[in-house]
């Protein structure tokens, strides 16, 4: 399906988009698998640990090649938003983006851990606004409407009753509009943490949010 990649085709074909989408948070994945086999000895910071995934594994052409990664998509890190104020963990580009320049997905990084999981400074609290709320706030552009997070998970945790404990804070904050509260997914074989949820932006427009949970406690060695 990808050598026929047309954005004046496709843009408005959803279903495309979402599927095309689901197979690139696949390699992803992939990625993550690579590097926890590797056994890397990470620091608890947000950025480092993205660092690691990106520079070692999505960006690495061996990696790329090996994953079928290099003829469809071309990643960059911290990276400022052409459209409004804000700096993206990772820009994803396609073919489209040769055809229309704001075609790109964004994947946001947010680390978690079992501090205040319910409280409000904890975060989870920021997983939801320093996260999703970027994007239905518009701080992050969604031109295909389907953006992506990704938890890198510190510290030993049920990781689908913290994400239960994201939708309470959700329902308690009244933001974002939700309209399907994070949800488990089965697009990605044998990885069990995956999700996606469904909001309104600010100008109530519909948006999906993807989530990936990347479990690297046991990789944490600097705090």
């Amino acid at each position: 399906m990808f050598d026929k990649l047309d954005a004046a085709v496709y843009r408005d074909s959803g279903e495309f988009y979402d599927g095309s989408f689901e197979v690139l948070l696949s390699k992803i994945t992939d990625c993550y698998r690579l590097m926890k086999s590797q056994e890397f000895c990470l620091e608890n910071d947000e950025c480092k640990i993205r660092d690691v995934l990106f520079l070692q594994y999505l960006n690495n052409n061996k990696i790329r090649e090996k994953l079928q990664i290099q003829p469809f998509w071309l990643s960059f890190r911290e990276v400022l938003e052409d459209q409004s104020v804000g700096r993206t963990d990772i820009r994803i580009i396609s073919p489209d983006t040769f055809y229309d320049t704001g075609a790109y997905y964004i994947m946001e990084c947010k680390r978690l851990d079992n501090t205040n999981t319910s409280g409000t400074s904890g975060l989870n609290a920021k997983y939801i606004k320093e996260g999703i709320c970027r994007f239905t706030e518009k701080y992050y552009s969604s031109y295909y409407r389907i953006n992506a997070m990704i938890g890198f998970v510190v510290e030993k945790m049920d990781v689908h009753a913290n994400t239960e404990k994201i939708n309470n804070l959700i329902k308690q904050f009244g933001k974002p509009i939700t309209t399907k509260y994070i949800t488990k997914d089965n697009f990605i074989q044998n990885f069990e943490y995956q999700y996606h949820s469904t909001h309104f932006d600010s100008d109530r427009d519909a948006l999906k949010i993807y989530h990936l949970m990347f479990e690297v406690s046991e990789n944490i060695g600097i705090n």
